[in-house]
């Protein structure tokens, strides 16, 4: 029997049953073929040439394989990825920076044959039931960001600040970091906006996707949601696979970016810390004060992003002595018009768990030493 056949029996038998014994017989076709390995790893391609046009991107499949697998099994997509990036067009720099934040596809000494086919058949399993997903650029082009353009001395700025703010163990001191960062977001949001409405071909708003990892997803999904309206975004949770897509232009999605993950980590810095104090006073109902801790440290966070966003705003209209207000409603409109053709059904969830006072009380003291009201600049 030819190698190609004996691969074709293998995924007739495997890939489309989930029972345990249909896997370990087509890993045991497999393993007694030692010429297989080439052919599987081909198919594996064609399994990520074929994500790719579902709409799926580099960093959407390792976050799925790891949610539902294991390491081997994210070394593996990560190497087919790999050898399927010099066969694809240029996605544009969105794209690229995924590829280049792929997680090591070494895969360590193998123990056994079988064992190694059993992997590659779970992995590509899933890659076959994976559903398709919203483009996330008008006609198709998935990838995001615009070619060719390096990042802007604002964002590099911005970047700096909120790492500083991460590393720092003052909470005042990330407090002013965090604040001059959103003041510096809302400055270089209207400044792109006002260079493109004055452009020949102005942006057209664009999409990325953010992973919402859990414990607490639900929490961290309010969070990306509040920092997404505070820069002129719109968040769509997908709570099955783990992401929310956000919607707006490019420098906005640069700012939510960065500033959700920054917020993120210094939000689970504060939390470690606020329930290390509730447990040496004896209290330990440590999900339900994380999951309280997390909805309020949104929902206040929230509130002081909008409020440092608008007052910032206000300051650069005045400054450029132009009426934003038109520009920003223009840009409003068509980021809400992409959503709903990207979305044109989305239901709303209520935020389960949220019944620990202390953890309420503790999460929004945190978000109020993570506040991003006006400040001015560190010394």
């Amino acid at each position: 029997m030819s190698t190609s056949r004996t691969v074709d029996r293998a995924f007739e038998t495997a890939l489309y049953d989930t029972a345990d014994d249909a896997l370990d017989t087509a890993a045991s076709l497999l393993a007694a073929d030692s010429a297989a390995d080439a052919e599987l790893a081909a198919r594996g391609a064609e399994f990520v040439a074929a994500a790719w046009r579902r709409g799926w991107q580099p960093a959407d499949l390792v976050r799925v394989v790891r949610r539902e697998l294991g390491p081997e099994h994210v070394r593996s997509v990560a190497a087919l990825i790999r050898a399927q990036a010099p066969h694809d067009r240029p996605r544009g720099p969105r794209w690229a920076a995924q590829l280049d934040a792929l997680p090591d596809g070494a895969a360590p000494p193998r123990t056994d044959r079988f064992s190694h086919a059993g992997a590659v058949l779970e992995l590509y399993r899933l890659l076959l039931r994976l559903p398709a997903l919203e483009p996330l650029v008008a006609g198709e082009k998935a990838g995001g960001g615009r070619e060719g353009r390096p990042e802007s001395r604002a964002l590099a700025r911005i970047r700096a600040l909120l790492a500083k703010a991460e590393a720092t163990g003052y909470p005042q001191e990330a407090e002013a970091l965090s604040a001059k960062a959103q003041e510096l977001m809302a400055r270089h949001s209207v400044d792109e906006a006002l260079l493109s409405a004055h452009a020949p071909s102005p942006d057209a708003p664009g999409a990325c996707r953010i992973g919402v990892d859990p414990p607490y997803e639900q929490a961290k999904a309010v969070l990306l949601d509040a920092v997404a309206d505070a820069n002129h975004c719109r968040a769509v949770w997908n709570e099955p696979l783990g992401f929310s897509t956000v919607v707006g232009f490019e420098a906005d999605l640069e700012a939510v970016e960065l500033l959700y993950t920054s917020l993120l980590v210094q939000a689970e810095a504060a939390m470690t810390k606020a329930e290390a104090a509730q447990r040496a006073g004896g209290r330990g109902r440590t999900k339900t004060f994380r999951q309280s801790f997390l909805a309020a440290y949104a929902h206040r966070a929230g509130t002081r992003l909008r409020a440092a966003a608008e007052a910032a705003t206000a300051d650069s209209g005045s400054a450029a002595d132009v009426d934003l207000l038109p520009v920003l409603a223009s840009r409003e409109v068509a980021v809400t018009e992409r959503l709903e053709r990207m979305f044109p059904e989305t239901t709303t969830t209520r935020l389960r768990g949220v019944s620990d006072a202390a953890g309420w009380t503790e999460g929004t003291r945190a978000a109020d030493h993570a506040r991003v009201g006006r400040h001015r600049p560190l010394a």
